[in-house]
């Protein structure tokens, strides 16, 4: 199990869709063609995130997909800045929608705060709620809130 995931807003993206075509349509010019998102800070909890945590997105107030966290690469911007690319998983998983506040860059989440994938609910024969469903009943304290 991971010790700490992350969480980020998909900026420009409305669906999980669109995220999917963006890394798809960037994925000649990224090396090794694995997806990756480039940030100032360097987490510091590397260790725990690389041991098998994911970078969980939220479209929309909701997360609603995750990709697991391959590896952290330094990258050196053109403005001579050590930044760190987030390598990722090219499987976009999708997740039961839980609402989110918006904030700034990415957040630590701990594995008891993640929303589970939507399989694992397909595995238990329940069917999904739609996400707008689901952020209500979150809101209201029914579901689980992130």
């Amino acid at each position: 199990m991971a010790g700490v995931h992350l969480v980020k807003l998909c900026v420009g993206a409305e669906k999980v869709e669109d995220l999917a075509l963006w890394q798809a349509s960037r994925a000649e010019s990224m090396p090794g063609g694995l997806p990756r998102h480039v940030t100032r800070m360097w987490p510091k909890r590397d260790a725990d995130l690389l041991g098998g945590g994911s970078l969980y997105w939220v479209f929309k107030g909701l997360i609603l997909a995750r990709q697991k966290v391959l590896r952290l690469d330094e990258v050196v911007t053109e403005d001579g800045i050590r930044r760190c690319a987030i390598v990722l998983d090219p499987e976009i998983v999708r997740t039961e929608a839980r609402p989110r506040r918006p904030f700034q860059g990415w957040r630590y989440m701990e594995p008891a705060d993640a929303p589970p994938d939507m399989a694992a609910r397909s595995a238990a024969d329940e069917p999904a709620l739609p996400p707008q469903l689901s952020a209500a009943l979150a809101e209201i304290g029914v579901l689980k809130a992130g």
